[in-house]
């Protein structure tokens, strides 16, 4: 017995089965253990010889176990029972390192201590660590689970259900995830379990009853220390109050008291011993089992590091490889074959297994490279479709036709590739690549046409645009009662057109009679768009109309020749039939009429705005019938303006075009002739007057200075554009201080003192009267200031 600091250990029993009842009970003194009461519990680890027991002993627990020296070969290290305590673990835990299973030291059928040592450890311990190594999951021959069938059988027939926890510690794990593991490791235990004959008091007994499993996965010791330590550190936490509700061993039951620990551990002990009915596989198969393993192990070393393996992964990697199929179902022939050279006397089960697992490892090393050759060949041929593909479109051939001719060609050229690339023993199913291919194909044939059909409707859209737009707009610019049936007519006459020259486009696409109408429809609804978008543009332009409407009809005659004023002309009647022409503009307008069917929108507008008796007559009778948002027989979605917008918009165009008619009437206030006459002969002596006396002469003409300079400054003709009253009132504000304006800048001007070149000149009437005209663009000085009042 040996101590380490708080670590102390002695041998339960030794390596021929002999209890050490001495030993045991100095070892209970020494950890004071009769003083735990049911404050303790019990940790055994069991598990193949030299496969890392006592090393993950002393990193869990650090505990003092001897440990096999790796540079001495593989052999028994722990020989019978140890049990040592724990270092730093509350409560109090106790752990046996068992003997190794399997071990060449006991020879082939003496299997029985290993038997007896597992069935112990089960009857006696909390938690059992099961330390088995990864690559031995989901194998029906692996280490450990002919012992734990026979041990549970026995187990049921010898003792009472007590609630073992099971803890499988997989060694060396892989890059197989643990919730991968996990699930298979469980299904065994259960198998194992349920295939169990049991006694008829547990029949129905399920496996939780008996025991609870856990699972856990650590890396390497040899290849990854750090991580391994790491892992384990992270492991000895669960063991901390480990009996405590919610622990490792929460629920287990039947616990013996600490002071009886030994006298229980040697009855057990003494049943086991005694029975004769546990019996164990053949250690012939466990032979089997670990021998075929190192020679499975070898033949995939050899493989992986093979000079021929690596030439064709390179290969495969840098591209396609021509009879990769055959070399590489040539090199995993040649490995198997040897495996079974040497492997041929052992146990066909075991060897047959083995084998399995070694084609396993062997394609999962291999596949990768043949997945790469097929990745090659499907892009390439792929680059290589879509050349001749575009190629074929170029030259003429219709869609439809190019599309089927090349995808079955290549298709065909890349099932001879896939043929080539084919490994007969790993028979591996690799269609997706197949199918990658077509949906790769399938779906550049689809962009391609997409892109096809869009640049063919755009084209024809444009086709639409151009034909429509200038037309319309002409129309609408000449509009008159004919106008919405011509543009009816236009519309339908280059939709058909377009429509038609479409169709026959798309005869060269392999496109149903859905998608195709689809189309044309849309096509249809563009042109009836260009139409509407057009119209509606107008709509927001409808005063300019208006007013040039007006302004051309005003000013030029019925032959469209500019109108000369004599005097004579019925202004009133000029008006009102240019006004009519434009109320009918703005009838055109104010709805969308690309269906057959009348509406009253010229009647309502003529009797609403123009007809003034019919006007005066409703105010008193009716409500307005521009009073409202939209108009009778013309859905809202039509209406270009509503009623509301056309009074507004009628009030705007006639405000602004009284200015041309009031214009056009002042011109034609000159008096008539024997007015002028009469003034010329009884103003005949004023006349005569004015000429004798020179200064009259001049009064006059700077009287007609400061007129013409107020009119300029008071933009006389510009107020009297809205109107008489808006006119005066205008004026009647702006006159004084335009007047004082005036006789400040005038005295400004003859307070500056002569510049030396010209001391002796003066400003002449004329030059004032130009100063003043100069001077009339710019902003008049606003009346309210005081100081420019002063």
């Amino acid at each position: 017995m040996g101590k380490d600091e708080e670590c102390c250990s002695t041998q339960l029993i030794d390596g021929d089965g002999s209890f050490n009842v001495t030993g045991i009970d100095q070892f209970i003194k020494e950890v004071k253990l009769a003083e735990c009461g049911l404050s303790y519990a019990v940790v055994s680890i069991m598990g193949p010889q030299s496969s890392g027991k006592s090393t993950l002993l002393n990193n869990l627990f650090h505990t003092n176990f001897r440990e096999m020296d790796a540079f001495k070969g593989r052999s028994q290290t722990t020989k019978g029972i140890w049990m040592a305590k724990c270092s730093g673990i509350e409560p109090c835990t106790l752990v046996m390192d068992l003997e190794g299973t399997d071990g060449r030291e006991r020879g082939e059928d003496d299997t029985a201590f290993e038997k007896q040592s597992a069935l112990f450890a089960l009857a006696v311990s909390d938690i059992v660590l099961i330390n088995m190594w990864c690559h031995d999951i989901g194998r029906e021959q692996a280490a450990n689970k002919p012992l734990l069938k026979t041990v549970f059988q026995v187990m049921m027939r010898l003792f009472s259900p007590r609630k073992t926890t099971l803890m499988f510690v997989i060694r060396d794990k892989t890059r197989t995830p643990l919730e991968n593991l996990e699930p298979v490791l469980r299904e065994d235990i259960q198998k194992i379990w349920d295939s169990v004959p049991k006694p008829e008091a547990h029949k129905e007994t399920p496996l939780s009853e008996f025991f609870n499993v856990e699972v856990v996965a650590l890396n390497s010791y040899e290849e990854k220390e750090e991580l391994f330590r790491e892992q384990v550190a992270n492991l000895r936490q669960r063991f901390f109050h480990s009996i405590a509700p919610g622990g490792l061993a929460g629920d287990r039951r039947g616990v013996v008291p600490a002071s009886g620990f030994s006298f229980s551990a040697q009855q057990i002990w003494q049943v086991i011993k005694e029975n004769k009915d546990l019996d164990l596989p053949a250690h012939k198969v466990m032979v089997a089992t670990v021998r075929c393993e190192e020679i499975a192990h070898e033949k995939y070393t050899a493989f992986v590091e093979s000079e021929s393996w690596h030439k064709l992964e390179e290969d495969a990697k840098a591209g396609p490889v021509s009879g990769f199929g055959k070399k590489l179902n040539s090199l995993l022939y040649t490995s198997l074959s040897e495996y079974d050279s040497e492997a041929t006397f052992f146990d066909e089960g075991v060897r047959s297994s083995k084998k399995k697992h070694l084609e396993e490892k062997l394609f999962q090393l291999a596949q990768p490279a043949h997945q790469t050759v097929l990745g090659h060949l499907r892009s390439g041929t792929l680059d290589k479709f879509k050349e001749a593909f575009e190629k074929a479109l170029n030259g003429g051939e219709k869609f439809s036709a190019a599309s089927h001719n090349c995808t079955e060609s290549y298709m065909a050229r890349f099932d001879e590739g896939y043929e080539d690339a084919v490994v007969e023993l790993a028979n591996w199913d690799s269609s997706k690549f197949r199918d990658k291919l077509r949906r790769d194909i399938d779906a550049h044939v689809a962009s391609v046409q997409a892109a096809k059909l869009s640049e063919l409707t755009s084209s024809y859209q444009a086709k639409l645009t151009d034909a429509l737009s200038g037309p319309v707009e002409a129309l609408f610019d000449g509009a008159n009662d004919e106008t919405w049936l011509s543009i009816r007519n236009l519309l339908k006459c280059e939709t058909e057109s377009a429509v038609s020259g479409m169709s026959k486009a798309l005869s060269g696409f392999d496109l149903d009679e859905q998608t195709k109408d689809k189309m044309l429809t849309s096509l249809q609804e563009y042109a009836r768009g260009v139409v509407e978008a057009k119209a509606k543009e107008e709509a927001g332009r409808v005063v300019i109309r208006m007013k040039e409407r007006f302004s051309t009809l005003f000013s030029h005659d019925s032959d469209s020749m500019p109108r000369i004023w004599t005097g004579k002309e019925d202004i009133r009647f000029i008006t009102r039939t240019a006004r009519t022409e434009c109320m009918k503009l703005l009838a055109v307008m104010a709805a969308i009429r690309l269906e057959d069917g009348a509406d009253n929108i010229e009647k309502i507008l003529f009797s609403a705005l123009l007809d003034t008796s019919n006007s005066a007559a409703n105010k008193t009778t009716m409500a307005d019938p521009l009073a409202s948002s939209t108009w009778e027989k013309v859905p809202p979605a039509r209406t270009l303006i509503t009623p509301v917008q056309c009074k507004a918009l009628w009030r705007q165009f006639t405000t602004e075009t009284e200015y041309t008619e009031a214009n056009k009437r002042s011109n034609n206030w000159l008096p008539p002739p024997w007015a002028i006459v009469a003034l010329l002969v009884l103003g005949f002596n004023e006349f005569m007057t004015v000429l004798r006396n020179p200064f009259y002469l001049a009064v006059i003409f700077v009287g007609y200075l400061v007129a013409k300079a107020l009119w300029v400054q008071l933009d006389v003709s510009g107020q009297f554009r809205y109107g008489v009253l808006p006119g005066l009132i205008a004026l009647s504000t702006r006159l004084i201080p335009t007047i004082m304006d005036l006789i400040r800048k005038l005295s400004e001007q003859g307070q500056m003192p002569p510049t030396p070149t010209h001391n002796h000149q003066r400003m002449s009437a004329a030059a004032a009267s130009k100063k003043f005209d100069n001077r009339s663009t710019m902003p008049l000085t606003d009346s309210s200031d005081p100081d420019k009042e002063e």
